[in-house]
């Protein structure tokens, strides 16, 4: 289950006491576990499109997804300093660090090889080092404030229900104490 919280607020104290701290929570993501976590707004249809074009594409599993409004999102965002509350932008949490905005598409582009002619990840290195990056993030910002215009949105954050993709997704459990 992740997207118990579609919302991203926090208003119920009860289920927050019943969580781990942030620091735990980061820590048993990456405990067994070293795969990259992108965090994606789980109610976003562009950014869900987008998480199913990077399953399609991740054929070797190298990346796992979580929802920003789901406790280990939340966690992973206080973490690397963002507030808990922010869908402002997608965030590729490392077990060394987070990117946000163009950075972490870029990065992610970097790992996603969907044909052999494609050359994704020189492409990705070359707009890092030619692109200014508050050239990229203007881009980006403008697409992201958009992104319910575009594609709109859905209640619910995604499910596997199918459990297809389960170890793609994190467990969203291991935030509970």
């Amino acid at each position: 289950n992740f997207g118990a919280r579609a919302t991203g607020k926090s208003s119920d104290t009860s289920i927050e006491s019943e969580l781990f701290d942030p620091g735990t929570i980061s820590s048993r993501v990456f405990e067994k576990d070293k795969r990259p976590v992108i965090l994606f707004d789980g109610v976003c249809n562009m950014c869900n499109n987008a998480v199913n074009l990077a399953l399609d594409w991740d054929k070797d599993g190298k990346l796992r997804f979580s929802a920003l409004q789901s406790n280990v999102g939340r966690a992973l965002l206080q973490v690397h300093g963002r507030n808990a509350d922010d869908i402002s932008s997608i965030v590729l949490v490392t077990s060394d660090g987070a990117y946000i905005k163009s950075d972490a598409i870029l990065k992610i582009t970097e790992e996603l090889t969907p044909f052999s002619v494609l050359p994704l990840k020189p492409a990705a290195a070359l707009s890092r080092l030619l692109v200014p990056k508050f050239l990229r993030d203007i881009i980006y910002d403008n697409v992201a404030d958009n992104r319910y215009s575009i594609m709109g949105k859905r209640n619910e954050c995604r499910l596997d229900s199918d459990g297809e993709f389960q170890d793609r997704f994190v467990d969203d459990t291991i935030a509970l104490k």
